[in-house]
């Protein structure tokens, strides 16, 4: 470990990330759903949600130019990042070299990592997901088997609605499929906004992060039942569970056996009604 002095001395003040993106010729890419933010006081307060990580283990998904992992890393973390990127690599060895043995960058496409091969366990995931595989990876580490997953908790960045959905409520416009597999055997919040000002370029919409963390999972229900079970009433959220449930062996039989009417909709049952119901397909 190196001292205190070499990343909090004096000469340590961070080059400003604007400069570091122009000097390596970065731009945000549309196509990799790209948003960098340059603010790094931000960054610290991003870093700053999963709690103290000094001595921590840390995977980022997605770094760009690696405005918050220079901030986990002032954190006292140890960072792996997977970033596909190659634009990204050099602005990376940067602070590889600053931070000696502290960073592991991996060349590689985040939906095609073995994350307990690569950063094992006990292991806080922060990040700035790019826009076009969020979601994917976020049901991936939510729907990890076994139980308690390979992650200590997942600190998130994803546009504002997608935040709202993970924390919905039942019987609200936002409840679904991402709702229930956030909550069913983990707790999620919203930490904090961030205005579309804040990133470069600037997003359509606000974003926010979220903070979730795996709590006791309920006995006798199976991750791939959960996620078959909502993906059968949210697919087809209009309709009543009679007929969006009819293709799921077993299913009409759970309603009646619980008394759950088949003529309610998906958004009407609570988090603990689908446990049930899954519990019964199990």
């Amino acid at each position: 470990m190196h001292g205190a002095s070499s990343r909090h001395g004096v000469n340590s003040a961070p080059e400003p990330l604007r400069d570091v993106i122009a000097r390596h010729g970065l731009s945000a890419s549309k196509a990799l759903g790209q948003n960098f933010i340059l603010d790094r006081q931000l960054l610290a307060r991003i870093a700053a949600i999963p709690g103290p990580l000094a001595g921590q283990t840390v995977y980022e998904v997605g770094p760009g130019p690696g405005g918050l992992t220079r901030a986990l890393l002032d954190s006292g973390a140890k960072v792996i990042a997977v970033e596909r990127d190659r634009r990204c690599m050099p602005a990376l060895a940067e602070l590889q070299d600053r931070f000696a043995g502290d960073l592991t960058v991996v060349d590689a496409d985040a939906l095609d990592v073995d994350e307990r091969a690569l950063v094992g366990k006990d292991t806080h995931v922060v990040a700035n997901l790019p826009y076009n595989v969020g979601t994917a990876l976020l049901l991936r580490w939510l729907e990890a088997e076994p139980w308690p997953p390979w992650w200590t908790s997942l600190t998130l960045m994803f546009q504002k609605e997608v935040a709202e959905r993970i924390v919905a409520k039942p019987g609200t416009g936002a409840y679904g499929r991402l709702s229930v597999a956030a909550q069913w055997r983990a707790e999620a919040r919203i930490a904090m906004t961030v205005n579309r000002s804040a990133f470069v370029p600037p997003p359509k919409v606000t974003s926010a992060v979220v903070h979730i963390v795996p709590a006791t999972a309920p006995e006798g229900v199976a991750a791939t039942v959960m996620a078959k079970l909502t993906q059968a009433a949210f697919g087809q959220r209009r309709k009543m569970l009679r007929s969006s449930l009819k293709g799921l062996p077993g299913a009409l039989d759970a309603l009646r056996a619980l008394g759950i009417d088949a003529e309610r909709r998906a958004e009407t049952l609570s988090v603990g009604e689908y446990v049930g119901l899954a519990r019964a397909l199990s």
